[in-house]
Parts: C-alpha cells; structure tokens; sequence
C-alpha cells in the first residue's frame, strides 16, 4: 500500500456520516492518531427529521429534539473539535482551509453532506425555502406560522397556498406535514389551514420506491388533501408565484425547494474525479483515486455499488452503512491493512406521510398507516439515543 504522510485523522462534516467516521474510528485506534471533526455548527442535526414542519414552528428557538451537541459524544470519544466552514481543500499539500484558519491532515474523511440544487432555474434559490439545513427548516417554520396567522384576513374563503417543489421523500414528508400540521392550535383558532400543492416535475413521484408503497403513499397524501400536480418542472419562481413548463402560473403565499442536492462547492472544486452534481467518484474501498489516505462518504459521493450495478441512494441510512467501511479501511490505511470494498445491503425504506400515517417497505413487506409511522419513529429515537451516547444504532 502507497504511504501516507504522518498527520492527524481530519473529518470534514458532523452529519450522520461524519459523526460516524468519528465514533467508529476513534473507538478502534484509541489514540494512536490524533481525530479532528471539523463543522460549521457545534451540533450534530437529525436532518431526517427536518420535515417536522409543525413541531419546528411550536419549539420557536428551542431545537434540542434536532439537534446532539457534539461536545457531549465527542469528550468520551478523545475527538477533537473544530468549529470552521470549509472553503476550500488543497489535496496536494494535505491542506484544508477554513473561514477559521488552516487545518494540516495525514489522512482525510470527507462528509460534508449536501446542498440545494437548483439547476439554474431563475428565482429559485432566492424566492424558496428548504429543509436540508436546520436554519433553513427554522426560517420555514417561521414564515408558515406567519402565514398562518394572517390567514383570517384573507379575502372570501381563500386559504394560504404552499407549494412543495420536488417528489422525493423530502418533498412527499414535507408536505404531508404541512397538510396535517394542527395550524389553529399553533397559530389561533381562526387560522384557515393551508391547501398544499406537490409538484412532483417531470420525474415519476417517489422514483427508485417500491410501486405498492407509493401507491399507499399516493392515496395517503390525497386523503391528508395534497395536491399533486405531475409532468412539468418548474421554470421559474417569483415571489408569489411558480411558473411550470406547459406555462401554467400557481400563486402560493410560500414555495419550499426539495427539488434535488448537489456537492457542496469546496467538493465541486476539488482536483478529483466527479460523477453527477459533483459528486465525487471514489475506490470500491471509498478512497479517492489517486489520493491515498483520502476518504469520502455519504451525500458527496457518486457510488454504483458494484454488487447490484445500482447506484447507491443519498439517506442517511447509506451513509451510515458507507461510513462503517470507510472506518475500517481508515484504520487499516493506518495500519498498513488491506481495505475491504463497501457493497450496500438495505434494510427497508419508510415515508412518513403526516400525523400519524407513513408508508414503507421492510424486506420487500409493504407497511403503511400507522404501524409504518410508529417504526419510523422507533428508528428515529434509535439513532437519536446512540448518537447521543457515541454507540451504533440498532434499526438503521
């Protein structure tokens, strides 16, 4: 195996997959190298979570229950913390430099998770809300409780129009949740509850699902009253208003972006192989081609698992999986071990689909209604209470 300059383990990002590389390695080296886990936030976020739309707007400020403080996981672990945005990685002098500073690394694990995509669609990023970062979901929540508020005056029987751009689970869950949040509880009795539109563009609702869960998923949204307009992406976002490609124009008081995620822009700019939004093309092992020692995993990788020819999904519960390998073969780069290949085994998808209800499948068994969102919670609260206590979880 090419060897590696000495110098600390650096993981960039404290998302699932991150916090994960973290635990895991720590756990198995106890030491030997020096861990640094560098994130923008000193919080870990339960980002699966983000679409609770409803609760988010009822805690106001308080997100204890979406957030882990990272100091309290990291001191048992004998990880260090950094608190720095990434602006930029130099590969070639093992450099990576932050809005606070430079950071030198021996080896490197790349998890800096996802943004928004907006393909270059006029008005997008600046007339949307999103949920893929906690502030985002924050300013969300914000705005629809002032919607909400004002709904009493609006003229006739008008109610307040959200749309939810992107058919993915994002967008599903989102709206769903939109759709049943209790509204006049939150906002006063003379709320008017909103009606909320799913565009689901030109790409088949929940692509890549099982067909019986997104029939259950189909009817669960209809019965929660969403909306569902498919076919046509959306061209252009103004304030006010979403304009599709057939030329139809949807007034909404509010438009929320779950249209797709690239690589972030340090990831996008790195001298490497890259796959589609710049993701990057990694080893079978998750090491970067070409750059020994340099690891990458979760959303800002492009991985065919070579097992099934299928390209790997960007959840959570991939990049768990991913970051479990990628761990080991840290430790065995370290050790001068050989690296084993990451091949992805999953164990089942769930939607939620609003109060109570969700739909999924488990080992090729499909759930839906309340028994699907009772596991979903279940797997929620498992991850949550390992990532707390630095173990692995035992649903996901």
């Amino acid at each position: 195996m090419a060897s590696v300059p000495a110098g600390p383990l650096v993981i960039l990002g404290a998302g699932y997959a991150g916090l994960t590389v973290a635990q895991q390695v720590s756990r198995k080296l106890r030491g030997q190298v020096p861990i640094i886990l560098v994130d923008r936030t000193p919080v870990h976020v339960l980002r699966t979570q983000l679409y609770e739309i409803g609760k988010l707007a009822e805690a106001g400020p308080d997100v204890r229950a979406w957030t882990v403080p990272l100091a309290q996981v990291l001191d048992r672990r004998g990880v260090e913390f950094r608190l720095g945005s990434v602006e930029s990685i130099d590969l070639s002098a093992r450099t990576v430099h932050l809005d606070s500073g430079e950071q030198r690394f021996g080896y490197l694990a790349v998890c800096l998770g996802s943004v928004a995509s907006y393909y270059g669609v006029p008005g997008a990023s600046e007339h949307t809300f999103q949920v893929y970062r906690l502030s985002g979901a924050q300013k969300l929540a914000t705005q629809l409780l002032a919607i909400e508020r004002a709904s009493a005056t609006l003229a006739g029987e008008r109610r307040p129009r959200i749309a939810v751009v992107g058919g993915g689970s994002t967008g599903t869950e989102l709206a769903a949740e939109i759709a049943t949040t209790d509204w006049p509880r939150l906002a006063g009795p003379t709320t008017r509850s909103p009606d909320v539109f799913l565009l689901t563009g030109a790409l088949p609702f929940l692509a890549g699902f099982p067909p019986r869960l997104i029939a259950h998923a189909r009817e669960i949204l209809r019965s929660a009253g969403v909306q569902m307009i498919a076919g046509w992406n959306v061209t252009r976002v103004e304030p006010g208003r979403v304009t599709l490609e057939d030329g139809t124009v949807l007034p909404c008081d509010a438009a929320v972006w779950c249209a797709g995620l690239e690589a972030p822009p340090a990831v996008k700019a790195l001298d490497a192989p890259h796959g589609k939004g710049g993701r990057l093309a990694v080893e079978p092992t998750l090491e970067l081609p070409g750059h020994p020692g340099v690891f990458a995993v979760g959303d800002v990788i492009e991985f065919r698992d070579p097992a099934t020819g299928m390209l790997v999904p960007g959840t959570a519960q991939a990049a768990l999986a991913e970051a479990r390998v990628a761990a080991a073969n840290l430790v065995a780069r370290i050790r001068g071990e050989p690296m084993a290949a990451f091949t992805y085994r999953e164990r089942g998808v769930v939607v939620a689909l609003g109060l109570g209800q969700a739909a999924g499948s488990v080992r090729r068994v499909t759930i839906w209604g309340s028994p699907a969102a009772l596991l979903k919670r279940l797997v929620a609260r498992d991850y949550a209470r390992a990532a707390e206590k630095g173990d692995t979880p035992n649903l996901i």
